[in-house]
């Protein structure tokens, strides 16, 4: 009996369907439509024999057959990458910078996707508030930023929606009478900006004891010393939402967009699976936001 032989593209399709779980949502990250990514899923499955996603109004998710192939479709397109790049001795390079106040954990597996799926491109990636990376990518030091909406009034490549909420550890007391305690990113970042003017508005006394980057800012709330004003994708799992058993007043939504000036086909694939990456940690309000 012949053995099917696998198409790139199909396999491609399954396994972003797998890892979205939205069709979607893996169109978006294949720089394609729905349709075109439901046509490679079922030449996939013809060929195979086999049903591997499972599709109902609510859910995508994998079939008994689809798990059992997933690990081996990844490391297929993996092997078919590095083949590809071997023939491609030139070494791509590009610098990306993330606003503080937008970088997640996911960044770091994120960059090592990037990395598995193509060996020979290299992104530096730099790490600050929004108004230092948009004057870098300005004088041409960075080829690509990624910040907040309300950082910049350009018009750039919509990632979606960024939600905010006021974070502190379980134990955190705010007594009456006393100002509130607030762990904060540096003067310069919009969003520790609207936090205070929100709080000016409504005529509560507040007093920072931290100051620091993003993952400082974290710690400290997360070890009680403050409550932060923090995206939700962001907050330390040992945190929890506290704007309402507080009264504090809610924190308006932002956009999360990216600007680039890349135009090489493997540069711009890497930025449309890191956009993937945005807007699916972003699509969905968090419960308990107001």
């Amino acid at each position: 009996m012949t053995k099917p032989t696998l198409d790139v593209d199909a396999v491609q399709a399954f396994v972003s369907i797998a890892e979205f779980r939205s069709f979607t949502k893996a169109a978006d990250a294949l720089g394609t439509t729905q349709g075109a990514i439901s046509v490679r899923l079922k030449r996939l499955e013809d060929r195979l024999g086999q049903k591997l996603i499972e599709r109902t109004p609510r859910h995508v998710r994998l079939s008994a057959q689809g798990a059992t192939f997933v690990n081996g479709a990844r490391e297929f397109l993996a092997a078919h990458d590095r083949a590809l790049a071997l023939l491609d001795a030139e070494r791509r390079h590009f610098r990306l910078g993330i606003a503080s106040h937008i970088a997640g954990p996911e960044t770091p597996t994120l960059l090592a996707r990037l990395h598995e799926r193509d060996p020979a491109l290299s992104i530096e990636v730099r790490l600050d508030n929004s108004h230092t990376l948009l004057d870098a990518f300005d004088n041409g030091d960075l080829e690509a930023v990624i910040v907040g909406q309300e950082d910049d009034r350009r018009d750039g490549e919509d990632l979606g929606p960024e939600h905010f909420g006021w974070f502190a550890a379980p134990s955190f007391e705010w007594r009456t009478g006393e100002p509130l305690r607030l762990a904060a990113l540096m003067p310069c970042c919009q969003v520790r900006n609207t936090a205070i003017q929100a709080l000016d508005r409504n005529e509560i006394a507040w007093n920072e004891v931290f100051v620091g980057g993003g993952y400082a800012v974290m710690a400290a709330v997360s070890a009680g010393l403050a409550i932060g004003a923090l995206a939700c994708r962001l907050a330390p799992a040992d945190t929890i939402e506290v704007g309402a058993r507080f009264s504090l007043p809610a924190l308006p939504a932002s956009r999360i967009t990216l600007h680039s000036t890349l135009t090489d086909s493997r540069s711009r694939d890497a930025l449309r699976t890191i956009a993937a990456a945005y807007r699916e940690h972003g699509s969905v309000r968090p419960s308990g936001i107001r």
